[in-house]
């Protein structure tokens, strides 16, 4: 199985990265996708440290939303921090996480938008996939992947959107990735939208540290963990886990090309 977004060069993993990535290949994850902020010095750091523990490993590079605001002046400048970190990372395989956020004001509408704006242009002369971070922000996020997104691949990831997203994302041409939140008890609804996206649309991922899935709610996620999202996932088909680990890792392999 494969983790399609987690954040292993954050400082979380920092003191104990060898012992998490033992874990993950002890639960067959096969590979991570690992985000990382562009510019960052301290996790670029740490990825080549993970490079070299999990040569599988493949990242994404992106300016957040919420670290938007450091491009304001010059929102295009954006762009050409991850062109020039992308080039110098062999293993980078995406733009991303990138997007916009309304639920933080860390960063202004108008610049949020341009930034992503900016990052999807470059993900279209590159061709590479994005990785769409949305929250409280969908129809602006959709409707900028329709204007200046044509061609561009991607996911939406940590899907937690309703059936009108689930429709906008697969109309786009998207895969929609779940993680931990589908365990937890009060989240059916959002079980009910996953039920609804095609085998070869879905994906999976821990986007840890963060969201633990029950029963590790409450700690720190890591990679092994994506067993327990792929667990859930199939239980929601009536299908045995790993048939459904193979169905999104070779989604992953499609989108990606590890």
């Amino acid at each position: 199985m494969i983790d399609s977004h987690c954040h292993l060069a954050d400082e979380a993993f920092a003191a104990d990265l060898e012992a998490v990535v033992d874990r993950a290949r002890a639960a067959a994850v096969e590979r991570t996708l690992v985000i990382l902020a562009a510019g960052d010095e301290s996790e670029a750091a740490q990825a080549a440290r993970l490079d070299r523990l999990w040569p599988e490993t493949r990242f994404a590079i992106g300016v957040h939303p919420q670290q938007a605001h450091q491009f304001a002046a010059d929102p295009d400048r954006s762009a050409d921090v991850v062109r020039a970190q992308i080039a110098s990372t062999p293993s980078a395989r995406a733009i991303g996480e990138i997007g916009l956020d309304y639920h933080y004001d860390f960063s202004p509408k108008d610049v949020q938008q341009r930034v992503f704006r900016a990052q999807v242009a470059l993900a279209r002369e590159l061709a590479l996939p994005v990785v769409i971070h949305t929250r409280e922000a969908d129809d602006d996020t959709v409707a900028i992947l329709r204007e200046q997104g044509g061609g561009v691949a991607g996911v939406l990831h940590c899907f937690t959107g309703g059936a009108p997203l689930r429709r906008a994302g697969l109309d786009l041409g998207f895969y929609l990735s779940f993680a931990g939140i589908v365990t937890f008890p009060k989240a059916a609804e959002l079980r009910e939208t996953a039920r609804g996206v095609p085998f070869d649309r879905l994906l999976t991922e821990t986007d840890s540290p963060f969201l633990a899935p029950v029963p590790h709610r409450g700690h720190r996620n890591e990679p092994a963990h994506v067993s327990l999202v792929v667990a859930a996932l199939a239980a929601l088909h009536a299908m045995p886990a790993q048939e459904l680990a193979d169905r999104t890792s070779a989604n992953f392999r499609a989108l990606f090309r590890p």
